[in-house]
């Protein structure tokens, strides 16, 4: 039994010991709306936490994320959870308030319960349980709780390319069903632009309704999954036309303009050039029509500011990868399944930047499901979140002796 495991029943003490904490932890980070990447509130509770758990370093990056330094060893990795929610939409869909939340047979139910303020308890305790009984030995870790709902892979990017810390691996708290998780689809977002003729809609022969133009292009996206990229592990590319915007001078004129918007995800295979270039194959050689693929300049809630291309790249890792294995030979040691296997996500994570763009090795594991993500029915089970910060504290340690075998 490596020392790693020797520890373990004193790790678990101490986490039952503090069951309550990461509890209440959980229910006071869904109760502080963080919404429309508005997280200064939510973040200074978390910096207020890991300051009075012992960690080493803590302070906001320049875009208004929250960062906790604890270890000091040479092996760095990071513990990613956004703290931004959606919105809560209709308040009358909801049965309970979506912050205060309600407690059901061990079920919690809150705004961002699920997606994804749930691995925050257990990765700040996770650490600062790690630290004390020596599972962090030869690493410096850090929590990176972070605005991601408004574009995954954009903190990142601030992180190792403006803040300069690059990590040599990357754990993502998205909700995973307690697995370890090692891919997920990327995907590119582009608009379609018809131009027109507006005329009055009585004389509507005098115009060129830029609407019409766009209906056989939608008609054909429709109809062009069986065009799209497969691979074994991903899966099928998916295309979903999502919005659509009109300019005319009134709704009794012929449109002279109007826009569809595209999301296009992205197997292994694919990328944002060829799924462009399906699009334009389209629309033809064509003047009145065009297609680019959009380009967001984005202000966090302390006016930091950013501009990039709305491309997220494809990733996965393979199940033998030294930190795959690792993830899932730590579940095995905790008692949860004797054999664990690797899964992937459906949607997009900031493993978009960590891996996709910048080829850091990183896995997700997380408590909750995502089909809950972005409803009325946002939840985690209490239990797990608990046991998350098993994973958490354990992981470095399983991973530093795979590598050293």
């Amino acid at each position: 039994m490596s020392d790693a495991l020797n520890k373990l029943p004193e790790l678990q003490a101490r986490i039952e010991s503090h069951r309550d904490d990461i509890t209440s932890f959980l229910k006071e980070l869904c109760a502080i709306p963080s919404m429309e990447n508005d997280i200064e509130a939510v973040a200074k509770h978390a910096a207020a936490r890991m300051e009075a758990l012992g960690f080493d370093k803590v302070w906001f990056d320049r875009q208004g994320n929250v960062v906790g330094e604890i270890g000091d060893g040479d092996t760095k990795i990071v513990f990613d959870s956004h703290l931004d929610t959606v919105g809560v939409g209709d308040p009358e869909e909801w049965d309970w308030d979506p912050f205060e939340g309600k407690e059901e047979d061990g079920i919690f139910f809150a705004r961002g319960a699920c997606d994804e303020k749930n691995s925050t308890p257990g990765m700040i305790y996770g650490l600062a349980f790690a630290k004390e009984l020596g599972l962090l030995d030869g690493f410096k870790a850090y929590y990176f709780g972070n605005i991601e709902e408004w574009d995954d892979g954009i903190a990142p990017q601030v992180f190792v390319e403006e803040e300069g810390i690059r990590p040599d691996y990357v754990v993502i708290g998205e909700p995973s069903q307690m697995r370890v998780y090692r891919g997920h689809k990327g995907r590119v977002e582009m608009k379609i632009t018809a131009k027109g003729k507006s005329a009055h809609a009585a004389s509507n022969y005098l115009g060129d309704n830029a609407i019409y133009k766009l209906l056989p292009i939608i008609e054909r996206i429709q109809n062009m999954q069986p065009e799209l990229g497969d691979h074994e592990f991903l899966g099928v590319g998916r295309i979903t036309v999502t919005d659509m915007e009109v300019v005319t001078p009134s709704i009794n004129a012929v449109p002279n303009e109007a826009t569809i918007y595209v999301d296009r995800r992205m197997t292994f295979g694919e990328d944002a050039e060829s799924c462009k270039a399906q699009l334009e194959a389209i629309i033809g050689d064509r003047d009145d029509i065009s297609i680019e693929i959009l380009r967001d300049s984005l202000t966090a809630y302390n006016g930091y500011t950013m501009t990039r291309d709305k491309i997220y790249p494809a990733w996965a890792l393979e199940e033998d990868d030294p930190f795959v294995a690792s993830g899932l030979e730590t579940i095995k040691a905790l008692g949860w399944d004797d054999a664990p296997t690797g899964g992937k996500w459906d949607f997009s994570t900031n493993a978009t930047y960590w891996r996709g763009i910048a080829g850091i090795p990183s896995i997700g594991f997380g408590p909750g499901n995502e089909i809950h993500a972005h409803t009325v029915l946002d939840q985690v089970i209490l239990e797990d979140v608990v046991k998350s910060t098993e994973f958490y504290a354990m992981l470095p340690a399983m991973l530093k002796d795979k590598l050293a075998k």
